[in-house]
């Protein structure tokens, strides 16, 4: 029997390996400690499939276009519901105010966006694997 296949998206947003969609990249699932040193406490390979993550050495440094994209598409969206909601107008220095407002929930979603950047970048390179989920199933005895 055939089982299921993960949904693209909610893979991705719920950070599961690229190829299975069912191990998780991280060993801590909360990104938001205040230990910054468990940001990236990622496992080497996937606990599900066995695909390693870091693919060469450096691999990661590619993360930063992704990082800087989603950081734009985020400001560009804050942008857009304070100025719906509050309006802008340099007369009134609404402008620096949202600038203040902007870089302070940045600040707030920068552990999940340096770790969805991550994910992301990894996705680009590593595609979905039918065969393997279904032999990691198989392999569990799950039916």
């Amino acid at each position: 029997m055939k089982q299921k296949r993960p949904n693209y998206f909610l893979s991705l947003l719920s950070m599961k390996c690229p190829r299975c969609r069912r191990g998780d990249m991280f060993k801590d699932k909360n990104p938001f400690h205040w230990r910054f040193s468990r940001i990236f406490n990622m496992h080497e390979h996937c606990p599900v499939c066995g695909q390693q993550f870091e693919l060469e050495t450096g691999f990661w440094f590619g993360t930063g276009y992704v990082s800087y994209a989603l950081g734009v598409a985020f400001s560009v969206f804050n942008l857009i519901w304070y100025w719906l909601i509050f309006g802008l107008s340099w007369r009134d220095n609404s402008v620096f105010i949202w600038l203040g407002v902007n870089g302070f929930i940045l600040l707030i979603f920068q552990p999940w966006l340096m770790r969805i950047s991550r994910v992301i970048y990894l996705y680009f390179f590593v595609y979905y694997d039918e065969d393997t989920a279904e032999a990691e199933h198989d392999a569990s005895g799950v039916k």
